[in-house]
């Protein structure tokens, strides 16, 4: 059995270092975080950092692949306790680019701070996280060693490629989420593999609106048999393609993306009425990701996210709505029709609803 190395006992700057930084990288989830109960906060924030330690690993295009897989392997040591986390961030500090936001390196150096919160938490917790972190880990790794702008085989492979990168953080919110509430808990069996839909979901969103920022990177992670069938080889794909074949390909890809939103509602409506915060937080990332396929939608001839990226306004219009009817999952349903009315109509396996 491997020892553990003790960490220092968590202090009110790490926790002051863990809500300041989060502002730094993501603006989403900083606004949606807060609205959890007071017992999901700290934990919840927490993981949320770990993933974008782990994101920040695979995403700098500086390191090597051998490298990528050494501080991968390395922080699922870091945060099962077996490694220290100074050993982690003054080897891979050193190697960022300007890839890399300024917040993200300073995410990596204050590494220590993050853990010191991570080893706070009760059992059932860190093994949550811990699970969730080695996952994610290897399997981008895995992802990141095989990059092309061919794309990825097929949707089988797009669907493992995004429970590795989002779906096992679905699993890890909802282990958080039962172990907050024995009510939750009740219906454990339900929600895990919606949890895994609701990530796909939120993370194909993703995929579809940075299209272009991935491939200026070397990477497509759009599935070829999806445009095979439409006559359209994704090789051949270039900024402001008008190309209808790839159009046909793009729509059933929203098509499916919207499946797996409409299966995050079925998620977030199993969740207690009175459990308003979590709803919010759930809410609010669903609803966002439904303007943003709206956009995509209206535009398949983008040539940059920031051209289907929604506005302030409609950010606004969702944290309100949504709040006002957190608790009601009818109207819930209304309006996610409403919203969805006018996306194609697949479902999660890409077939024609």
């Amino acid at each position: 059995m491997t020892s553990q190395i003790r960490s220092a006992p968590a202090t009110v700057a790490d926790q002051h270092y863990q809500n300041q930084i989060l502002q730094g990288v993501s603006r989403t989830f900083a606004l949606t975080i807060p609205q959890l109960p007071p017992a999901l906060f700290s934990v919840i924030g927490n993981a949320y950092l770990l993933c974008r330690i782990v994101d920040t690993v695979e995403d700098d295009n500086g390191l090597t692949s051998a490298q990528t897989r050494q501080f991968a392997e390395m922080f699922i040591q870091v945060v099962s306790g077996q490694v220290p986390a100074e050993t982690f961030a003054e080897g891979l500090f050193p190697l960022l680019t300007d890839h890399t936001i300024p917040a993200e390196h300073d995410l990596i150096k204050n590494t220590p701070a993050v853990i010191r919160i991570t080893h706070s938490f009760n059992a059932v917790q860190r093994a949550a996280l811990e699970r969730c972190v080695r996952i994610m880990g290897k399997g981008m790794a895995d992802y990141q060693e095989t990059e092309s702008l061919a794309g990825l085989k097929d949707l089988p492979a797009m669907n493992q490629y995004c429970y590795y990168v989002a779906g096992v953080v679905g699993e890890m919110l909802t282990e958080l989420f039962c172990d907050y509430s024995p009510e939750i808990a009740c219906n454990r069996a339900t929600l895990m593999p919606l949890a895994v839909s609701f990530g796909q979901g939120l993370q194909m969103t993703n995929i579809l609106k940075d299209i272009w920022e991935d491939r200026q990177r070397g990477a497509c992670w759009l599935p070829q048999a999806i445009f095979t069938e439409t006559g359209f080889d994704l090789n051949d794909l270039r900024p402001g393609c008008t190309d209808p074949r790839f159009h046909a390909g793009l729509a059933r890809l929203i098509g499916v993306a919207q499946a797996h939103l409409r299966n995050a509602l079925t998620y977030t409506c199993l969740i207690p009425a009175q459990e308003k915060g979590i709803r919010r937080f759930c809410l609010w990332a669903l609803g966002m990701a439904v303007l943003t396929l709206n956009k995509i939608n209206q535009n398949h001839a983008f040539m940059h996210g920031n051209q289907v990226k929604i506005s302030r306004r409609s950010v606004k219009a969702t944290v309100l709505l949504t709040s006002l009817l957190a608790g009601q999952d009818w109207a819930l349903q209304r309006l996610f029709d409403w919203t969805a009315r006018q996306l194609p109509q697949y479902d999660v396996l890409g077939n024609p609803r």
